[in-house]
């Protein structure tokens, strides 16, 4: 999963494309837990760009965007938000993948 560099690559992603970004922090223990299936996640749903968001990093874009709990997972296309998944809770594969599915639903 390639990581966020700027908040300028955000916008410029956003807007352009098929992204999924995944905000989350190395502290977070939920995090940690669904990290050993992103690689799955990645494969199967290759038509999205999977960017890691640091939220310690980009506290101020998680503002904007109401990010308040991690993992969290926001969908864009060409500029458009498809869905969101934002949560503290702690998220399975399973979860993830149904979020996935209803993205352009």
């Amino acid at each position: 999963m390639k990581k966020l560099e700027s908040a300028e690559q955000f916008n410029e992603m956003r807007v352009s494309g098929k992204h999924i970004f995944m905000f989350s922090a190395d502290w977070c223990p939920d995090c940690r837990v669904i990290e050993p299936v992103l690689p799955e996640i990645e494969a199967k749903y290759n038509d999205y760009n999977f960017i890691y968001v640091d939220r310690d990093q980009f506290i101020d874009l998680c503002i904007e965007l109401d990010i308040f709990g991690i993992p969290s997972f926001i969908g864009f296309k060409d500029g458009q938000e498809l869905g969101r998944f934002v949560s503290k809770e702690r998220k399975t594969q399973e979860e993830i993948e149904n979020f996935i599915e209803t993205l352009e639903k």
